[in-house]
């Protein structure tokens, strides 16, 4: 029991310590510098103007045109049955 007792007495100090080294190192190691860049919270890439245009087109396009292909197959199962 006596050998165990100045282990013991080293816990508090060591685990109610803060270690501020190992945030910093995780802050670093996450992608803290390119969060706030335009264009890195789309999930398609911004850097060509063509490409941008595309896909642009081609998403928000998709997204207008799922009502009208919503509406049609309704109209067409109503008809059927």
């Amino acid at each position: 029991m006596a050998s165990i007792r100045p282990g013991l007495a080293l816990v508090p100090k060591v685990i109610g310590r803060r270690q501020f080294s190992l945030s910093q190192r995780m802050r670093l190691q996450d992608n803290f510098d390119t969060e706030c860049v335009p264009g890195s919270s789309v999930p398609f890439n911004t850097n060509t103007k063509w490409g941008l245009a595309i896909t642009m087109v081609l998403y928000l396009s998709s997204a207008v045109a799922v009502p009208f292909f919503g509406m049609r197959w309704q109209l067409l199962k109503k008809r059927a049955g």
